[in-house]
């Protein structure tokens, strides 16, 4: 009985174990370089593929630049955006007119269509100003907030007469001294360089009041102080303050200045020389020859 029964053979079991080639390309799915580059290299390089291919044509080109150039002059030319007008402070009406006339603006104008590095650079370019804050503020006004430099001192040069501030820089020009005779006088070449150094002259010898002139720089080297009555002190070139206090001390002491004194030479420390006037000269040369002297 059992022979007439014929057993089947077994079926070989399938083998789980992926291909080669799966085994493979579930390794490389694994990779996170070979990820990125699925996910987001080729769907970037499929698109610009397509775009280069769409806009090589010179009209579809066009086309699209046109209609940036249109939403983008949409969008720039809103209400909200537009600059009305210009509003200055901080500055004298002569002061604003130069900036006025240095930043020539036609208004309205949209607020992407100004540079406000380039505007400020502009309103400091000029010789009056100090220092300037360039701002768009709401309700389209465009902000110039100024701080003007301060005249100190008229300097009277080749050019004509000029203020200037503090530190010497030029601020404006002026057509005649008694615009500002409130400020102090000096002159010439250089004269502007030494700012600081005048004005402290100028300080020592306020107590000689209404008879101070002015300063002048000589060779760019030195000051002389000018008085009334064509008399002059001649400063040296160092320690200049110093000599013009002896000097004021002789002046209290001898009353060196009130007599028929053209210079007094403090040039050389050790020894101060005193020049008379041409006509104290003749008069003590006449007194001389009178005496047999």
């Amino acid at each position: 009985m059992r022979s007439l029964i014929r057993r089947r053979p077994a079926t070989p079991k399938a083998d789980p174990a992926p291909s080669r080639w799966s085994w493979r390309m579930q390794r490389l799915m694994l990779t996170p370089g070979f990820r990125f580059a699925l996910r987001i290299g080729l769907p970037f390089t499929l698109t610009v593929l397509a775009g280069t291919i769409y806009l090589s044509d010179e009209d579809r080109r066009g086309t699209v630049v046109q209609a940036i150039a249109d939403i983008r002059a949409s969008i720039e030319e809103r209400p909200e955006f537009m600059v009305k007008l210009m509003a200055i402070d901080g500055a004298s009406d002569r002061l604003a007119r130069e900036i006025r006339t240095a930043v020539p603006l036609e208004f309205p104008l949209s607020s992407f269509d100004f540079d406000l590095t380039e505007l400020r650079e502009q309103v400091t370019a000029i010789s009056g100003v100090r220092q300037a804050n360039v701002r768009i503020r709401p309700g389209g006004v465009l902000q110039i907030d100024v701080t003007p430099r301060v005249p100190v001192a008229v300097w009277r040069n080749a050019e004509g007469l000029a203020l200037v501030d503090n530190g010497g820089t030029h601020v404006t020009k002026i057509a005649a001294r008694q615009d500002h005779a409130d400020l102090p006088l000096i002159a010439g070449e250089g004269a502007a360089a030494h700012v600081p150094e005048a004005l402290r002259l100028i300080a020592a010898a306020s107590v000689m009041g209404d008879r101070l002139r002015g300063l002048v720089r000589v060779g760019e080297r030195r000051w002389d102080v000018v008085l009334d009555r064509d008399q002059r002190i001649m400063l040296p070139e160092e320690n200049a303050v110093q000599a013009l206090e002896r000097v004021i001390a002789l002046e209290g002491a001898q009353e060196v200045l009130t007599r028929d004194v053209a210079r007094v030479d403090m040039r050389l420390a050790s020894r101060p020389t005193l020049r008379m006037n041409e006509e104290a000269t003749r008069e003590w040369w006449h007194i001389r020859q009178l005496s047999g002297q």
